[in-house]
């Protein structure tokens, strides 16, 4: 299943992928439409994050790697409605970001 994923410096040696920290586990979201991955970027831009791209891969490529470097997946399903405050974070980005001055954008 193609899913989309947030991705920053793609295609570059530097290249990384949008994670939330949320109870000390690092998450990466996947989105199964695009249009909801297009939002969260919305999102992150308002808060001047930087803007990632928006990448179709394969599900089991991003779970592999995201078992591999010790963190969790989440699948954010069309319609998705959470339930609880870190469900929330799966649509809407946290009001404080770690620092990214270092990063070239």
């Amino acid at each position: 299943m193609l899913i989309h994923v947030l991705l920053y410096q793609s295609g570059k040696d530097d290249e990384g992928i949008h994670s939330l920290e949320v109870n000390n586990k690092t998450i990466v979201l996947m989105f199964e439409e695009k249009d909801d991955a297009e939002r969260y970027v919305g999102l992150l831009e308002a808060q001047d994050f930087p803007k990632p791209t928006i990448e179709k891969v394969e599900r089991s490529e991003i779970e592999i790697f995201c078992e591999q470097a010790g963190y969790e997946s989440r699948f954010v399903e069309s319609g998705f409605i959470p339930t609880s405050q870190e469900e929330r974070l799966l649509i809407s980005p946290p009001e404080s970001n770690l620092d990214v001055s270092s990063w070239n954008g």
